[in-house]
C-alpha cells in the first residue's frame, strides 16, 4: 500500500506542477511528460526512503 500511495501522490503532485508551470510559461500542457516525470520522482522517493535508517541515533538514548 505504501508503494501505491507513493505513486498516486507523486502522479498528482507532479502533474499539477506540470500544469501550473506550462500555464505560467504559456506553453501547451503535455500529460505524458508529467506522467513519466512522476514515475521517476516516485522511484527516487522510494530509494531515499530505503536508504534512510529507521533506528534512532545513539545520542537519542542518553536523554
Amino acid at each position: 500500500m505504501q508503494y501505491i500511495m507513493t505513486f498516486i501522490w507523486s502522479f498528482l503532485l507532479v502533474t499539477m506542477l506540470n500544469y501550473v508551470v506550462s500555464s505560467v510559461l504559456a506553453t501547451t500542457f503535455d500529460f505524458v511528460t508529467g506522467a513519466i516525470i512522476s514515475v521517476i520522482f516516485a522511484v527516487l522517493v522510494l530509494i531515499v526512503g530505503a536508504i534512510i535508517p529507521n533506528e534512532p541515533t545513539p545520542e537519542a538514548d542518553h536523554h
